[in-house]
């Protein structure tokens, strides 16, 4: 079994002389201990009496020392004063106060005797002739050298009993004094040792020096406080109080009860006093309250009615700047020609054209028949635009559009004639046939023309168009291909278009006056 410091961790070897305590040795170490920890117990019951029979501060009176003292505290001075101090818990043993036993008679010690043992704070156990078992910088005092004699005289008296069963115990001896048992006593020796104190045991010597400073620094503060305490008490008993003071003492007394209770009344109705402002600050915070959620409630319509009303100003700039923009375009719209820009009508030397298409032909500046026959397609479709436009209905002949291969219909109660309205470069008798259709369709036109020119002229007071048109000429010029020039051809197609632009204004003068109506 190995021992190692409970402090520092460090292995200790255990010394011989623990081996060799018997009974009276064991005793001396464990009375005092016994004695500190009755010490302890004591007084920590003497205080639990103290703090039930003291009367509180509140009912004495300070500097006034009461001149009976009970009997109980009569008791306990008593029994503190036969107490023994804390000082006197640590003894020297000597090798002549242990003289006269055997070596052997440590055989005595059974594991139960050593097992009751109390606690010492050697740090290797050791019990030299001038060892010590705890601290050897500690005095004895006188009455536990008295008691180790008597334990001396009691061991040398019964030394020879125990001499006579010495020779009982020589079979013991050999076990007794074996390694093992040794090292098992004093493993029991320093659990004891332990649950009788606050240290753990064993302890080597460096911690046993460092644990020994810190009781002595210990002890220093513990005596400076008793004399504050003993400087105290002094102080205490010199102040004493006579019978002059004494009664002015209690007059100033009665006189503090008496503010007291006037001090309790004001204070009584300083507390109705709060009590009802309390009650009024609560009705007042209700109040506030109330107008709290409904001032919320306001600002949260007044921010609604905020938004609404930036929405709705928002939203009639907008609309103003749409009216505004719309009002412009209108304007701009109702300055344009629509039908000046869908058909153009100008001229290119000797020709008339429509949207670029000549409509005409010479014997200098031949022309195409497909380009002739797309001048007289758009020619055809204006016409039906500005009647469909003026709501004008033509006698006799009805148009249909068809671009490059357009058609004039003539309407004679139930039959119907289709006249084309384009030609082509074949030659012979087909061509002859094509230009006599082609004659009847351009004639066709002029005659719707005529009408619609005639309409316009009755709308329009002050429109009088360049060029007359009866039956088949115009400017006094034939439309017709047959037997006709080229040049007078061209030039009766060209004042055809002057008087198809004249229809153009008329149409957009009408357009205008209607949209205003």
């Amino acid at each position: 079994m190995a021992f190692n410091c409970q402090r520092c961790k460090q292995p200790l070897r255990i010394d011989d002389t623990l081996n060799d305590l018997d009974s009276a040795a064991t005793e001396l170490l464990v009375a005092p201990l016994s004695a500190e920890e009755q010490y302890q117990q004591q007084l920590r019951r003497s205080k639990a009496r103290y703090t039930d029979t003291v009367e509180p501060v509140s009912k004495r009176l300070v500097g006034i020392k009461s001149n009976v003292k009970s009997t109980t505290t009569k008791k306990q001075q008593q029994q503190k004063e036969s107490f023994p101090l804390p000082s006197e818990s640590f003894v020297v043993l000597t090798r002549s106060q242990l003289g006269g036993q055997n070596t052997t008679s440590s055989s005595s010690l059974s594991p139960s005797t050593s097992g009751t043992s109390t606690t010492a704070t050697t740090t290797t156990g050791q019990v030299g002739q001038t060892s010590t078992v705890g601290s050897s910088s500690f005095s004895v005092s006188s009455s536990q050298q008295q008691q180790i004699t008597r334990s001396n005289n009691n061991n040398n008296n019964n030394s020879s009993a125990q001499s006579s069963s010495i020779t009982t115990n020589d079979n013991n001896a050999s076990r007794n004094n074996s390694l093992s048992h040794r090292l098992r006593v004093a493993g029991r020796l320093f659990n004891v040792m332990s649950s009788r104190s606050s240290v753990d045991h064993p302890m080597c010597q460096e911690c046993t020096d460092m644990l020994l400073e810190s009781l002595e620094k210990q002890l220093e503060d513990v005596g400076l406080e008793r004399d504050c305490y003993i400087e105290y008490l002094e102080k205490v008993k010199e102040g004493r109080v006579t019978d002059d003071e004494l009664k002015e003492l209690e007059q100033q007394v009665h006189e503090l009860k008496l503010a007291e209770q006037e001090a309790l009344s004001d204070l009584a109705k300083a507390k109705e006093e709060h009590e009802a402002v309390n009650k009024e600050m609560e009705e007042l915070e209700a109040e506030m309250k109330s107008l709290e959620n409904r001032e919320h409630q306001f600002w949260e319509q007044y921010n609604d009615y905020e938004l609404k009303l930036e929405n709705y100003q928002s939203e009639r700039a907008s609309i103003n700047l749409k009216y505004d923009h719309d009002v412009k375009q209108y304007e701009r719209l109702q300055k344009t020609v629509v039908y000046n820009d869908a058909f153009s009508i100008s001229q290119e030397g000797p020709f008339g054209t429509i949207n670029g298409f000549r409509l005409g032909r010479l014997s200098s500046q031949p022309v195409e028949w497909s380009e002739i026959n797309a001048a007289w397609g758009q020619t055809l479709l204006l016409l039906y635009t500005v009647a469909n436009k003026l709501k004008f209905q033509f006698h006799t002949y009805r148009l249909v559009p068809m671009g490059s291969f357009s058609r004039v219909e003539k309407v004679d109660g139930d039959t119907v004639l289709s006249y084309e309205l384009y030609g082509s470069n074949e030659f012979g008798l087909n061509r002859m046939f094509l230009n006599r259709r082609l004659d009847h369709a351009m004639v066709a036109i002029l005659n719707c023309l005529k009408q619609l020119t005639d309409f316009a002229e009755e709308r329009d007071r002050s429109l009088r168009f360049p060029y007359r048109i009866h039956k088949d000429k115009i400017g006094d010029l034939s439309i017709r291909v047959q037997f006709n020039q080229d040049e007078l051809w061209t030039k009766a197609l060209k004042y055809m278009l002057t008087n198809m632009k004249w229809v153009l204004v008329f149409a957009s003068r009408a357009n205008v006056a209607v949209e205003e109506s």
